[in-house]
């Protein structure tokens, strides 16, 4: 009955479409007559294949599963009598996948499909496989262990004093074979993994951070492994959002403020980039040169960008040669605003254009952190002026005044005991948490408490993780501060950077590449979740072992 049903609305879509002008007499007849073959009483093999591709309505519609992906594979092994097969996804509210003749562009299957009444069609037809990247990864794999290799007999012959068979000279470690030798060496896959795996602190740096930093992060890949797949809608969406989405319970999840953990990265941005500044100004004779501020910001520009390059270049050359499935029309808008404004990323102002040319989202943190690190030299350079200066455009006006007057008694509240301020903190937190869910939501009139609370949540967020980065440092945090600051945190925290990059690009594929739509239960994801992060801390060390680390020796070998 399903059959005849379907064969019969195709028919009619067909038939009634043939005075419409902008589809080829080729679309239709290679239209009609896999139609016509499928009425028959014994149907042709190929005839069978793409209606079985089709996409076709589950059940729990009720629930939220009204989408209808078909097969993607099944389709493009549809060999007819004059076309192969063609896998397109009509979407309305929601979208339904069929298998159509290769001879219709998307146009003409829009129109064939009730008078392009659907607003979107997309169509993916089998491609050969452009075997550029592949030949560039092989290419850079072979150089990477040509160094090595190299790297390895220039030691021995260094270290012997060895002979040289073909040239009889004996090798020096002279000047310019020391630079040879310490660029080779930056790509060395031993001095890369000491660096990243070394749990050595210099007795400087906070240890509480790479706790914050870590947790931080695991809290943003919890929160995007349920976010990606929410815009391509679960199975039982519906029935989902009432158990989840208000829930405490699935903080670290979609319904969790997740945006928060940003915000505990952009204030350790801006506590490390005051000590890194502080620390070159001490360095220098305690001078702030605006050779010293280029310096400073050309150094934190290269850090970013040689990675957010790799990013966008993977974005563009790995989504583009990987065959689309039904739940790859996302991506492929992600190729398109990537291939237009790179340039974007590359200069970190992506965050200032529109959100739909944004060129991988969640790159816009990298962007914004950049824009504030600019800032960072300003404020010191008003925290270092001269006295008189500094009292006349300063120190006595009330418009500077109050922001470090509300600190101090919110600081002294804190501070009164420290019972007291862990209590504060900890009530702060979960008070900004539960107010995340109480006024979730866009209000339908002007509304005073959502006004304070978009207003005030992140600042007083990032005062309670500053609490606990000063309960740590200052030697009262307790269990808190021994957690924070295992060793375990720190090869991690080595990595963190390229994870965070690297992660969105792993659940993309993983969602794209799905065939049918995933069933939410809070094991499937709790999976998810861990699959994500396993692949994530791997890709990230490869990142870092193969791209960051070998840069950053390169530079300190420049000097």
């Amino acid at each position: 009955m399903m059959l005849q049903l379907s064969v019969f609305i195709l028919q009619v879509t067909v038939f009634s479409c043939v005075h419409i002008h902008n589809v080829t007499q080729k679309c239709l007849e290679d239209t009609e007559g896999f139609l016509s073959e499928l009425h028959n009483d014994r149907p042709s093999k190929y005839a069978m294949l793409m209606y079985d591709a089709f996409g076709k309505m589950g059940s729990d519609v009720v629930g939220g599963n009204v989408n209808r992906p078909g097969s993607l594979q099944e389709c493009l092994l549809v060999h007819g009598p004059a076309f192969n097969g063609q896998f397109c996804q009509e979407s309305i509210q929601y979208f339904v996948d069929i298998c159509v003749p290769g001879s219709c562009n998307e146009d003409e299957v829009q129109a064939l499909v009730v008078y392009s009444e659907y607003p979107r069609s997309k169509c993916e037809i089998k491609i050969p496989f452009n075997g550029i990247l592949t030949y560039l990864i092989y290419i850079y794999t072979q150089l990477f262990c040509f160094v090595n290799i190299m790297l390895y007999l220039h030691e021995i012959f260094c270290h012997l004093d060895r002979v040289s068979v073909y040239l009889h000279l004996t090798i020096q470690c002279s000047f310019l074979v020391d630079c040879l030798y310490d660029c080779l060496q930056s790509f060395s896959l031993q001095r890369t993994t000491a660096g990243v795996l070394n749990t050595a602190s210099n007795g400087q740096s906070y240890l509480c951070l790479n706790g914050i930093r870590i947790l931080s992060l695991l809290w943003i890949i919890s929160g995007h492994s349920v976010q990606f797949y929410y815009c391509l809608f679960p199975d039982n969406d519906k029935r989902w959002k009432e158990a989840v989405e208000k829930n405490p319970l699935y903080i670290f999840s979609f319904s969790g403020p997740v945006y928060l953990a940003v915000d505990t990265f952009l204030l350790l941005g801006g506590l490390l980039s005051a000590k890194s500044l502080l620390a070159s100004i001490e360095a220098t004779d305690d001078k702030l040169s605006p050779a010293l501020v280029a310096k400073f910001l050309f150094k934190r520009f290269k850090r970013c960008v040689v990675q957010l390059l790799f990013i966008v270049c993977l974005v563009i050359g790995l989504f583009s040669v990987i065959p689309k499935g039904p739940f790859w029309v996302i991506v492929e808008d992600q190729i398109l605003s990537c291939k237009t404004y790179w340039w974007s990323n590359l200069l970190l102002i992506n965050n200032l254009l529109d959100i739909s040319d944004v060129c991988a989202p969640w790159t816009w943190y990298l962007s914004i952190d950049f824009q504030f690190f600019i800032s960072t030299p300003l404020l010191i350079f008003i925290y270092r002026l001269d006295y008189e200066t500094y009292f006349q455009y300063y120190y006595n006006k009330p418009y500077t005044r109050y922001g470090p007057y509300l600190v101090g008694i919110l600081v002294g509240i804190f501070m009164k005991t420290k019972q007291l301020g862990w209590a504060s903190c900890l009530s702060i937190m979960a008070l900004l948490v539960g107010l995340a869910y109480a006024l979730r939501g866009v209000p339908s009139h002007p509304s005073v408490p959502h006004s304070l609370y978009q207003g005030l949540h992140r600042t007083l967020w990032a005062m309670s993780v500053a609490w606990i980065i000063l309960a740590c440092e200052e030697g009262y945090g307790g269990l808190v501060n021994r957690i924070l600051s295992l060793n375990m945190w720190i090869p991690l925290s080595n990595i963190s950077f390229a994870c965070y990059l690297i992660h969105p690009v792993l659940i993309i594929l993983y969602n794209g590449k799905q065939e049918t739509a995933i069933h939410y239960t809070d094991l499937n994801f709790f999976y998810l979740f861990m699959g994500h992060t396993a692949l994530t801390v791997t890709s990230g060390y490869i990142l870092t072992v193969l791209i960051e680390r070998p840069f950053s020796f390169l530079k300190s070998c420049s000097k």
